[in-house]
């Protein structure tokens, strides 16, 4: 295949810019803000786990409660009513039934009373370990925005890099030839690297040097000759540099 050799030079610039683009993609997978946001949510998840424990036995603790609750106004509807039959009778056999009734309800009264006590000081506990937990939480779910937003600015900076890079590559591409692109983008596809400078005998794809035969035929071939690296398959590009 032939090709000028500033044609050939422009090679370098093409890989220039792709290398970059390679670099860039890379960036954008390693953002140190992405390893970060992982960390947190690593640390995240246990919290979320305790939180929802917390939040079990916090929703058990106050319907427990609602239910004492409900079951002291039962029994203080009942003291009630029989405190009103008591002053309404004129019975003593009923006074009697009545009283010994009512000295159970406030028995039974205050024996609620007191398990009510012991449940509102296990909600109260329950209300300040889930609390606790919550900030826990948001705390850490703020410092995942913050990274977030870190990564969304980092990531925004480098599509604008790689877009106008992209952009110089597409206009700097439209100059070759299709046949030497082809070869050049299959060369790069098949071995990471589409061109690259022979300097001092030493072909920086492969940063080898080529061998005195290798060298030979190297300077045989016509200035327009596109030259394959032995080492690298790349497009061997010479310039003043290669020691020819």
């Amino acid at each position: 295949m032939k090709a000028t050799p500033e044609t050939q030079k422009e090679l370098l610039r093409l890989q220039s810019m792709d290398t970059r683009l390679q670099q860039l993609d890379h960036a954008a997978k390693t953002l140190p803000e992405i390893k970060a946001i992982a960390a947190l949510e690593a640390q995240l998840s246990p919290i979320r786990q305790r939180l929802a424990v917390r939040t079990g036995a916090l929703e058990d603790a106050r319907t427990e409660l609602k239910r004492i609750e409900s079951d002291v106004a039962v029994v203080e509807a009942r003291i009630a009513r029989d405190q009103q039959r008591v002053a309404a009778t004129s019975s003593m056999k009923d006074v009697q039934a009545l009283e010994q009734e009512l000295a159970s309800l406030r028995k039974r009264r205050s024996d609620l009373e007191d398990i009510e006590l012991t449940v509102m000081e296990r909600v109260e506990e329950l209300e300040a370990a889930h609390a606790e937990t919550v900030a826990e939480r948001d705390a850490v779910d703020a410092q995942i925005s913050e990274a977030a937003a870190a990564r969304d600015a980092a990531l925004a900076r480098l599509r604008a890099d790689r877009d106008e890079v992209a952009g110089e590559r597409s206009r700097l591409s439209d100059a070759f030839s299709r046949e030497l692109l082809e070869l050049y983008e299959r060369q790069r596809a098949r071995y990471g690297i589409g061109a690259a400078l022979l300097r001092g005998g030493v072909s920086l794809a492969s940063n080898v040097r080529l061998t005195g035969s290798d060298l030979e035929a190297v300077r045989r071939a016509a200035p327009d000759d596109v030259v394959i690296c032995p080492d690298s398959s790349a497009i061997l590009v010479r310039t003043d540099e290669s020691g020819l």
